[in-house]
């Protein structure tokens, strides 16, 4: 039987443990009526995740040069035996009916070109989330706000016709938001994406905020590069540092009323975060417009771990 869904998914690195539990979360949601193909796309780890993928049905692993999860989704994309293709980062967990989900959508909604799931947080203690893991909750993967207002799909948890795919072209490089850019491509060329709650996938929360603030120093980036091709003058950019460093008290209405965590500890610890990553990143952006070098800017945050 063709598989009638085939899932990629970019790895680098990723400790053993995600990988393997990715697969069999994905392993569970085949049936006699749906085969799934797995690819896992290895993008240059030190050990190949042989082990991870071992003893799972229909896995292919490859290897992918080109640095960037982009390029390895491509490839995954092109090795694909079915009409409809998904992606997930190896990271995460599927929850039980993603798949069929996913493929009783996309078969019933002949309108419908690319679909974007919801995206939760894997807590290692549900009941007593991190103050980071609360933050993650409201406002890392906003997945229905990136569909519906800024027209692209998270490929954290995304599903689109492999035509579609092939027509759009493939995801960029390392150096780009590829996700953003290809999902707004998609948009513009006219094909509908729509948010689909029910296929929802769990992802783990940054460690530490440390972490966390490497992941907004990649965005800040782009987002000074896509400013300087848009802006003449720095007034916009100092606006929007001030503005970033003020935003915590008019987002605390949205904290206080989220249906994405509960409890006042919780809360509490929601808006002490948020408060952190915004004044970190205005502080990061004023860093940028200094200097200029946003992509070097990056490169030198990371290596420094700061």
């Amino acid at each position: 039987m063709q598989p009638q869904l085939t899932v990629i998914i970019p790895h680098l690195n990723e400790p053993e443990g995600n990988l393997r539990r990715c697969l069999l979360a994905l392993d569970s949601q085949t049936a006699p009526h749906l085969r799934l193909q797995i690819i896992v796309v290895d993008n240059g780890s030190v050990l190949l995740p042989s082990a991870a993928c071992a003893d799972i049905p229909d896995v292919l692993l490859e290897r992918e040069a080109t640095p960037g999860p982009g390029p390895a989704r491509n490839l995954g994309a092109m090795l694909a035996k079915s009409d409809l293709l998904a992606f997930v980062d190896a990271d995460c967990v599927v929850e039980p009916g993603w798949a069929q989900t996913i493929v009783d959508t996309m078969n019933s909604r002949p309108d419908v070109d690319v679909v974007g799931g919801d995206i939760g947080i894997l807590m290692a203690n549900p009941a007593r989330p991190t103050a980071i893991e609360a933050y993650e909750c409201v406002y890392s993967y906003r997945a229905q706000l990136y569909v519906e207002r800024h027209g692209y799909a998270a490929t954290g948890n995304m599903a689109v016709r492999a035509s579609v795919f092939r027509h759009v072209g493939p995801f960029g490089g390392i150096g780009t938001m590829e996700d953003t850019a290809w999902g707004q491509r998609a948009t513009a060329l006219g094909f509908k994406t729509v948010f689909l709650p029910e296929a929802k996938v769990l992802t783990p929360s940054c460690k530490s905020f440390v972490e966390l603030a490497r992941r907004w120093d990649r965005h800040v980036a782009h987002q000074f590069d896509d400013w300087k091709r848009g802006q003449s003058a720095g007034l916009a950019w100092f606006a929007a540092c001030c503005a970033m460093a003020g935003s915590p008290v008019f987002e605390a209405f949205r904290v206080l009323t989220s249906n994405r965590i509960s409890g006042a500890r919780n809360r509490l610890f929601t808006l002490a975060c948020l408060t952190r990553v915004r004044l970190y990143r205005a502080k990061r952006m004023l860093d940028v417009a200094r200097r200029h070098r946003a992509a070097s800017l990056v490169e030198n945050w990371n290596r420094e771990g700061v």
